[in-house]
């Protein structure tokens, strides 16, 4: 009878033993299969960015962000326009060159979104022009100094003439441009940056550039929600966006400007007038592509509404709603498809804001 009592205690205890190892192999398992967010903030042309990986591979995913710093490190060098770094053939290298060179040999990332820009100019018929830094740099003085307006003459005397760029085989005329990419670059960039992501093996992704959005899979089973920040409330969203593998881009005039007897003047140019537009307050695409949603999103800011509309039906799958001057909302036709019905204020509890978006 003892013995009996022995062998089943043994028989007990190795139940329990598999039924322990079991439970263990469940659970190690389930905790390799959770996504960890790996996440790293940046500060490069001149906007704070946040990029996110959902992954269960610390070592792939911390390798990728590194390498992700370097892109938009190498980029923000290449687009400065301000300032020249040892052995880099940069936009201050273009725009200030006094050598007798008939052509100046550059960077082929450089060339690439110069010759992008060039397209953008054509594609927008002159809305986006890339040879405006000197009209830039004049509002930007009176920006600073929050006084004052330019006047006809002064913004007259910028040269913005797009034919004084001339590309070809990696090499840039050397006559004097003025080339500022502040209206593509980060949503160019950030674009390479997910393509970068989907190369190496990731689909779940968050990459926040100022405003610049570019989502892949969500990290569960639903959809990311980005809200779209009220022009006329700093601490308030008027619009919440759904969806997966989208970019969405805002221009906005609320992010840097000045007021001068009344008047607002922001940093976004009109090429036609010469002073900053005055259309809508911010306008928000949708577009599969963040180099063209950059592009676009500043287009359509410059053009009247019923214009934009009319101008993104020669594009698939862009989507956009506009914030007027009388603070209506007024979305493109496709547009409820990515439209969230409904959100709470907790929304932004459980999630952050980077300039103009509040995501989770």
């Amino acid at each position: 009878m003892k013995k009996i009592k022995d062998n089943w205690g043994y028989i007990v205890s190795l139940i329990l033993l598999i039924i322990f190892i079991i439970w263990m192999i469940f659970d190690y398992t389930k905790k390799k299969n959770i996504l960890q967010e790996y996440s790293k903030n940046f500060f490069y042309m001149d906007t704070y960015i946040n990029v996110r990986i959902y992954s269960n591979n610390s070592k792939k995913a911390n390798e990728a962000l590194n390498e992700i710093d370097k892109i938009y490190s190498d980029y923000h060098k290449l687009v400065d326009r301000y300032n020249k770094y040892d052995n880099i053939k940069n936009i201050y290298y273009i725009n200030n060159n006094d050598s007798d060179s008939e052509y100046l040999e550059i960077d082929s990332r450089l060339y690439d979104l110069i010759e992008y820009g060039l397209n953008a100019y054509k594609e927008t018929n002159g809305l986006i022009n890339i040879n405006m830094g000197e009209l830039i740099d004049i509002w930007k003085t009176y920006r600073e100094k929050e006084s004052g307006v330019p006047s006809t003459e002064e913004l007259m005397s910028a040269n913005i003439d797009i034919n004084r760029i001339k590309i070809s085989s990696n090499k840039i005329l050397n006559n004097h441009p003025n080339i500022d990419l502040g209206a593509l670059a980060k949503g160019y960039v950030s674009e390479i940056v997910s393509e970068y992501l989907e190369s190496v093996g990731f689909d779940k992704y968050l990459i926040n550039a100022g405003g610049n959005v570019i989502v892949g899979n969500h990290y569960g089973d639903g959809e990311y929600k980005i809200g779209i920040e009220d022009p006329t409330d700093s601490n308030g969203i008027y619009e919440i966006i759904k969806g997966n593998n989208i970019c969405i881009t805002t221009s906005g005039d609320y992010q840097r400007y000045y007021d001068y007897n009344g008047v607002r003047y922001h940093h976004i140019i009109d090429p036609n007038t010469l002073y900053p537009s005055n259309y809508v307050k911010s306008v928000t695409v949708i577009t599969k592509d963040g180099a063209l949603g950059d592009m676009l999103s500043t287009a359509l800011f410059l053009m009247s509404v019923d214009e934009g509309k009319e101008f993104i039906k020669k594009y698939d799958n862009v989507e956009a709603v506009w914030y007027t001057t009388d603070n209506e909302t007024i979305k493109s036709e496709g547009f409820d498809k990515y439209e969230q019905k409904w959100c709470s204020i907790n929304c932004c509890i459980i999630s952050f804001f980077i300039n103009f978006n509040c995501i989770y």
